[in-house]
């Protein structure tokens, strides 16, 4: 892990996509790929992914390029998914209830392995082999599963409560659906995705786009 903290932030991104299209890559029987081929799958140029790759040290030959499988597993123990990690989701409306589901997640070495809400209409269903717990059982429930990421797709007011009982529970990492800002300790990380935000991003291109 300290060699992921080493590398910039915008870099670890870059590579996440990387790894995205080298799958993608592999699926598709490709062995070998330029930082040419692979810039313009992932939407960047050839001198970038050449500089975001040499975190990873010296590999790769000039004129040949890269062996897809081992800069794959080179991303993966850069990015720290070689062991897989466990995660817990709280909220099972709509939105938790899609990423439940979704089988992407363990494809990459992702675990949703709890799933929480208030809601007592939704505690003791089970979505996607999971059962509903209650939100007061987070910390009780991660003593024995020890997940280290967690996964908020609440309303937004009930997003910082939420985030205090994930950081009370272990957790160290929080992707954060809420379009809240959050307040936690100097140690935890956050990701946020605000999708009202990115949509309305798409919607300034769409008006620009109309008056060209």
């Amino acid at each position: 892990m300290s060699s992921v903290r080493r590398i910039p932030a915008p870099t670890l991104e870059r590579l996440a996509a990387y790894l995205t299209c080298l799958r993608e890559m592999q699926e598709e029987g490709v062995a070998k790929v330029s930082s040419e081929a692979l810039g313009k799958r992932a939407g960047n140029n050839a001198a970038q992914v050449r500089k975001d790759l040499s975190h990873l040290g010296q590999f790769g030959k000039p004129g040949v390029g890269y062996e897809v499988g081992p800069l794959r597993d080179r991303i993966v123990r850069a990015l720290g998914l070689s062991g897989g990690h466990k995660v817990l989701l709280v909220g099972a409306g709509s939105l938790g209830r899609a990423l439940a589901r979704y089988q992407g997640f363990r494809r990459e070495g992702f675990e949703i392995c709890a799933l929480f809400d208030n809601d007592p209409q939704k505690v003791g269903h089970k979505v996607g082999g999971l059962e509903v717990f209650p939100v007061e059982e987070i910390a009780t429930r991660n003593r024995e599963l020890r997940a280290a990421i967690g996964i908020i797709a609440a309303p937004g007011p009930a997003a910082q409560a939420i985030a205090g009982a994930l950081v009370e529970a272990g957790v160290t990492c929080i992707l954060n659906f809420a379009p809240v800002r959050l307040r936690v300790a100097k140690h935890v990380a956050v990701r946020a995705v605000d999708l009202s935000r990115e949509l309305a991003v798409l919607s300034h291109w769409l008006s620009r786009r109309g008056r060209e």
